[in-house]
């Protein structure tokens, strides 16, 4: 680490470390899909049984959130995060203790109480190390360990559960954690307390001033207004549709095409490789709309109108060959991942600096319900369709429902936000 600091930066350093944090996230929520077709010869739960354990994951990271909101601005990153990778990281080795369906969930919800700590954390350790003109940038950058864990995990956990057993992925994904705890605990400080940090950098980090304190906006006064819910009703629709590709592609490889992981994980690796080239292509458009003069609101839903349409084509994942199947699910994907940080970006267009983060927390829980439901009318569906010797069918719904969700979030949009203007927080909106 402080190589990197010597070289670029104390700053870059510490994002380096998100980053690295960020990317062991989502291997250790991959690691289960992953297993899927090993386990199912094992435990032979059914496909609602599955849904029902990723669902526990949900629900539990859904109330860490809340939890680890709290205790981060309490007791500060450096021991927040360092709890929640602890906690997560021990909960990712106990899976491999394990070998029942009752197991496998309560170590699910485990991991899901661990990881609501990641992105509180990593947020307020770039707001305190990062002045705001490089924020967005710093965000960026090491939100992008989720596409580079979704790369990684199908190329790693599959050569481990074969060579060495499926525990060893388990036990692999928390020893990286604790890997991770013993460069964070000596190294991280806020910059004031860092001593040799530079003055040059010190006064570049501080260089937006003393931020004032804002008035925090209660919930519910922010849920009288038509923009709170144009932000929540499409993160409850949009959220559960990445949560089923990283947690059920492997059995629809397996189902439809009788693809093992041993021969399915070079088309997953490739899918959330082009999903990583791809959502930075679409995050890059609508910056240059406005660039060439369309308004924000304009460049904002031309974009999104344009990332919804590209998951239409979805719609024929089921006739696809194998490889025409991981381009249409990596462009959906792709699509998925810049439709959201435009929905994001719609929050600050519109909302008071003191309001952007509480609008954002109930659209994140909306999500995590969205993500929490929908794995178990997918389990239910799929034993639904399994029955009838058609699980192709029962994709085929799934698929349909991805392609129609984007479409109709970004009509609630305008319905809720048609003009993205500033909201004034003393009138109804």
């Amino acid at each position: 680490m402080n190589l990197i600091a010597r070289i670029l930066g104390y700053r870059w350093a510490v994002c380096a470390l998100l980053f690295f944090a960020t990317t062991i996230n989502y291997i250790d929520r991959q690691i289960l899909s992953l297993l899927k077709p090993i386990l199912d010869e094992q435990l032979h739960w059914t496909n609602a049984e599955f849904g029902m354990v990723n669902s526990a994951f949900q629900g539990a990271y859904g109330v860490s959130l809340l939890i680890f909101g709290w205790l981060i601005d309490k007791y500060g990153t450096k021991i927040g995060y360092a709890i929640s990778i602890a906690a997560w990281s021990l909960a990712a080795m106990g899976h491999a203790l394990v070998g029942s369906v009752t197991g496998f969930l309560t170590a699910r919800v485990a991991l899901g109480l661990g990881e609501g700590g990641n992105f509180p954390a990593a947020i307020k350790a770039t707001a305190l190390w990062f002045p705001k003109k490089e924020r967005a940038l710093a965000t960026s950058l090491f939100n992008s360990g989720a596409n580079v864990g979704a790369i990684l995990a199908p190329a790693i956990v599959p050569w481990l559960a074969l060579n060495f057993g499926w525990h060893s992925a388990f036990l692999a994904a928390g020893a990286v954690g604790f890997l991770w705890l013993f460069l964070w605990i000596p190294w991280f400080e806020t910059p004031d307390k860092k001593n040799s940090i530079s003055q040059e950098e010190l006064a570049w980090i501080h260089s937006d001033g003393a931020e004032a304190r804002s008035e925090k906006i209660p919930w519910g006064r922010l849920l009288g207004y038509r923009q709170t819910w144009a932000f929540i009703l499409p993160k409850l629709i949009t959220d559960p549709v990445w949560w089923f590709f990283l947690i059920w592609l492997p059995d629809f490889f397996k189902q439809t095409r009788g693809l093992d992981i041993k021969k399915s994980w070079v088309l997953l690796v490739t899918i959330y490789a082009i999903v990583t080239v791809l959502s930075i292509a679409g995050g890059w458009l609508t910056g240059h709309l406005t660039k060439i003069g369309w308004s924000v609101n304009r460049a904002r839903k031309t974009g999104m109108l344009f990332f919804a349409l590209c998951v239409v084509p979805i719609l024929a994942v089921k006739g696809a060959s194998d490889w025409g199947a991981v381009l249409l699910i990596g462009l959906a994907g792709a699509a998925h991942q810049a439709f959201s940080a435009n929905l994001f970006t719609t929050v600050s267009d519109s909302f008071p600096k003191q309001a952007v983060a509480s609008v954002i927390g109930i659209g994140g829980m909306a999500g995590a319900i969205g993500g929490m439901v929908f794995p178990l009318v997918t389990g239910i569906l799929l034993d639904h369709f399994k029955a009838t010797g058609n699980v192709a069918a029962g994709y085929g719904v799934l698929f349909s429902f991805c392609a129609a969700a984007y479409l109709v979030s970004l009509g609630l949009l305008q319905w809720g936000n048609p003009r993205l203007e500033p909201v004034t927080l003393n009138q109804r909106g």
